[in-house]
């Protein structure tokens, strides 16, 4: 089975760089670091909150763009600029993630994030064969 290369679809930023937004390979899903940019690819700044709520939008558009669901997700990785942030990410994480549901995850603070954007999402998710 050949690779799919997800670069456009339905609630998906316009990229301006030369990336996919996600790449399916088999039975599993590679999300690219998703940031709050909106449809046209400008990004949006925000509070930790609006940035963290719309990179998870993006994350789920481009899985849902691949054929996955949110269950299906096995691993999220999130970069955010400050980790005095940490409770509010968690927040939405929980949120989105029910407890029973949760992925693996890194967190971690980048010194500088793409746009100087607050949070970047990225993940994979796995289907069972």
């Amino acid at each position: 089975m050949g690779k799919r290369y997800i670069t456009e679809g339905a609630g998906l930023p316009k990229w301006t760089n030369p990336i996919s937004h996600a790449v399916v390979a088999n039975n599993m899903c590679f999300v690219s670091g998703q940031l709050a940019v909106n449809e046209q690819g400008k990004y949006v700044s925000g509070t930790i909150e609006e940035e963290t709520e719309l990179a998870f939008a993006n994350f789920f558009a481009a899985l849902t763009n691949a054929g996955f669901v949110r269950e299906e997700v096995t691993f999220i990785d999130i970069a955010f600029d400050d980790l005095e942030d940490l409770p509010t990410v968690n927040e939405i994480f929980i949120r989105l993630f029910p407890e029973g549901e949760r992925p693996a995850r890194t967190i971690y603070e980048a010194a500088a994030l793409p746009f100087g954007g607050k949070v970047k999402v990225t993940g994979t998710a796995v289907r069972e064969m």
